[in-house]
């Protein structure tokens, strides 16, 4: 880079205030074309804050270069230009879209320069025609940057071979994640932070066999979330960075391409925790029915978590709490369980369980009175109906099943 000549200089620091008056709206111009005209930026798994924040400090970064006095030919410090290259690459936004954004915040820039010269007292000078030539070198000598960065990142992510990948996904499993020199080469082999929000996911397989989720890393790396896959016995399992993404966020994700039932972790803060995380998602899958498609959060599956761990006292709690009722012949015990789950659904009121039953609400008192008879509990009994409520997530039952009196 070289100095532009006095009078340009002067010229441009009289115009400062008003360029950097512009930054917001050009900011806001910006980013509303983006998401408007490039559905790679649009479906990017981050905050319109995040990227509004990415755009503005591209702007601002350009801004400065000129306000400073400096005509750049090309030859100034692009390592901005290349992380952000890196970074599209791993989100996997399209090249092209890249460059597009890259220009069009050229074209933002001159145009408000344009703009806040025409407004000043001077109006428009032949001395601007002198920055226009170093505006458009510097924005070409930016996409050079991008497209290097991202190529570079490209070619890393190539050049992790899946044994790799399984190396740090069982040492992550098996606890090694308290070891800072471990956790120092698996993050630059990976080119992931492994010390921040984690979450682990565990899909089980799919009813035909094939695996629950369908090449996971690049489904989420397209919405711009980093993680690591890999197996475990009949599992996939993954941990996943989350950054400022929600766990929510995450599970809506999976949820729509699920083929199998998935487990996922509470968060946890670094990797010295996740070995507890696996456990935790891999509970949380297993107390979904085989071949369910669903994806749950252990949070979600606390009292199966807790059954599913202890099967002896699982089957213990079943035939305390339930007794004579599963002795019972298969269609009785089959409307006795539908009538005993739809009265726990409705806080114990029989109207209500009838309505949702479609049955007479003296039907409903009917069966109960025979629950009461054949378990030895009592309705009225707060400990008996948390008994039977346990009791009937241990047998496996999700929803009763609908039936006319």
């Amino acid at each position: 880079m070289h100095p532009f000549r006095p009078e340009v200089s002067a010229r441009l620091a009289e115009l400062a205030p008003l360029l950097m008056a512009e930054l917001e709206d050009m900011t806001d111009r910006m980013l509303e074309v983006l998401l408007r005209s490039e559905s790679a930026y649009h479906d990017l798994l981050v905050t319109e804050e995040e990227l509004r924040a990415s755009v503005r400090r591209g702007l601002e970064q350009g801004l400065r270069t000129l306000i400073d006095g400096w005509a750049d030919n090309g030859d100034g410090d692009r390592s901005g230009a290349r992380a952000v290259g890196r970074r599209r690459a791993a989100q996997g936004v399209p090249l092209e879209a890249v460059l597009r954004a890259y220009r069009l915040g050229g074209q933002v820039t001159w145009e408000a320069l344009l703009s806040v010269s025409q407004r000043s007292r001077h109006g428009l000078d032949v001395l601007l025609l002198e920055v226009a030539g170093s505006v458009w070198r510097t924005n070409d000598a930016d996409c050079a940057a991008v497209a290097a960065g991202y190529r570079e990142e490209q070619r890393r992510l190539a050049g992790v071979d899946e044994v790799a990948r399984q190396q740090v996904l069982d040492g992550l499993i098996d606890g090694r994640g308290s070891d800072p020199a471990f956790v120092r080469s698996a993050s630059e082999l990976l080119a992931m932070p492994l010390d921040g929000r984690l979450t682990a996911v565990v899909a089980l397989p799919a009813p035909d066999g094939c695996p629950a989720l369908d090449a996971p890393a690049d489904g989420l790396l397209k919405r711009g979330v980093r993680s690591v896959w890999g197996a475990r016995g009949d599992a996939q399992v993954g941990y996943v960075v989350l950054g400022a993404v929600r766990p929510a966020d995450l599970v809506a994700l999976l949820t729509g391409v699920a083929r199998g039932p998935v487990g996922v972790s509470d968060v946890v803060d670094g990797p010295a925790a996740a070995g507890a995380a696996y456990r935790l998602a891999e509970t949380a899958a297993r107390t979904l029915p085989a071949g369910d498609r669903r994806v749950v959060s252990i949070d979600e599956r606390l009292p199966e978590a807790l059954l599913s761990n202890s099967p002896e006292i699982s089957s213990r709690l079943v035939g305390q709490s339930l007794g004579g009722l599963l002795e019972l012949p298969d269609d009785e015990q089959a409307v006795l369980l539908d009538t005993l789950e739809a009265f726990l659904a409705a806080d114990g009121s029989p109207t209500r369980a009838a309505d949702a039953l479609y049955c007479h609400r003296n039907t409903v008192m009917h069966r109960l009175r025979r629950i009461e008879s054949v378990t030895g509990r009592k309705l009225t009994d707060p400990r008996s109906r948390l008994l039977w409520q346990l009791a009937l997530l241990g047998t496996g039952r999700r929803q009763p099943t609908t039936r006319s009196a």
